[in-house]
């Protein structure tokens, strides 16, 4: 007997969290997720899946089910570095990536190993390096996969929450060096000069800058090191949709009077409407559950804006757990919100079932322009 299943086909409640808390148990920081792949490729083949790890190190399984849609539910099996403690409490499970993102990945592990009368394809994937500026796992996914009929990605946005859209991100790195010179001097040293640059790029993204409002740029002094001959500053943009990166960086290049500025990083910002496929079947799964579903709209960047650059089809993100707690040293999941987030993925993808197959539709929706918004009842 398969003790994963219930007599429904349905996987129980014990073996999900049990998934959850092995994968909590081994550290898998950002270049260093093989241990987590491995146990990720073997528990998904005791699933019924087939299981490879690819040459970036991404662990994907497959079922196969009919030649119905293809659906693809990503999400990534890298934390930020920090290994806690793992331990259960008061219906509580802490650790290291409870919520950003182990917990989302065996929700979605689960809710496909269930779909028994899905009729198509169903592709899971947990990606390397998502906590990295490159993204090279889900560079990696869209560069060798084809186009999914419909894609989830698997991000905490609380059980009875879709997140529709994330702002882009911008990574800068202004390197300068100096002739060595006594302090008094009044030519301009390595250190200062970092720090005009900072003060440029936050005068040219103008007064309303700001990480708490979509609509608008952000930006981020991420690491300032310098003395007299040689200063590093790495900067972030959070960039909002429709943001001209090429400009910002071309009038930043012109306000700098010495040193190098290199972009590291650019992705686009991304948002699909409420209309869009994923997002309703997403919203029928938490009205399922009795629940007032709310649509967001973040201030971050996740693996959505990667794929969304080159796949333009109904795609969402979904996830159990409160994104308050990501890299928290108190980062931990509710294990009955955990389970409410494999119902609602259940049911989606039982929604997702009756998209056509290799649609170019995407079924985007009007814009969203607010942070926060309820759906219609």
């Amino acid at each position: 007997m398969n003790w994963a299943f219930t007599s429904s086909g349905v996987v129980t409640e014990m073996y999900a969290a049990g998934l959850l808390r092995g994968m909590l148990e081994i550290p898998s920081s950002s270049y260093q997720e093989r241990a987590l792949a491995d146990f990720l490729a073997e528990a998904m083949v005791d699933l019924g899946f087939q299981t490879h790890i690819d040459v970036v190190g991404n662990v994907i399984g497959v079922i196969e089910r009919g030649d119905g849609p293809t659906l693809m539910l990503l999400g990534h099996i890298d934390t930020v570095p920090g290994q806690l403690p793992v331990r259960s409490e008061d219906g509580k499970l802490y650790g290291r990536g409870a919520v950003d993102a182990k917990g989302p990945l065996a929700a979605m592990i689960c809710a496909a190993a269930g779909a028994v009368d899905f009729p198509g394809r169903i592709v899971v994937i947990g990606v390397v390096e998502e906590e990295t500026p490159g993204s090279r796992g889900a560079m990696a996914i869209r560069a060798t996969h084809d186009r999914p009929d419909a894609l989830i990605i698997g991000e905490p946005s609380g059980w009875s929450s879709v997140v529709l859209g994330y702002k882009g991100k911008l990574d800068l790195r202004y390197t300068v060096k100096c002739p060595a010179t006594h302090p008094s001097n009044p030519a301009p040293k390595a250190s200062e000069l970092a720090v005009e640059c900072w003060a440029a790029l936050v005068d040219l993204l103008g007064p309303d800058v700001g990480h708490d409002v979509f609509a608008r740029p952000g930006a981020t002094l991420c690491q300032l090191n310098g003395d007299l001959t040689s200063a590093t500053a790495d900067i972030s943009v959070r960039t909002p949709p429709g943001f001209d990166v090429d400009a910002l960086v071309r009038k930043l290049h012109e306000r700098l009077t010495a040193g190098k500025l290199e972009v590291l990083n650019s992705v686009a910002a991304c948002r699909v409407g409420r209309a869009n496929p994923a997002v309703r079947a997403l919203v029928s799964g938490i009205r399922r559950l009795h629940a007032q579903p709310r649509l967001l709209v973040k201030t971050a960047t996740s693996d959505m804006n990667t794929l969304a650059e080159v796949w333009d089809i109904p795609m969402a993100t979904y996830g159990p757990g409160d994104s308050k707690l990501d890299h928290a040293d108190t980062e931990h999941i509710q294990l009955s919100d955990f389970l409410r987030g494999i119902n609602v993925l259940s049911i989606a993808i039982s929604e997702l079932a009756l998209l056509p197959v290799g649609s170019d539709d995407p079924g985007v929706g009007a814009p969203l322009a607010e942070r926060s918004l309820r759906c219609p009842t």
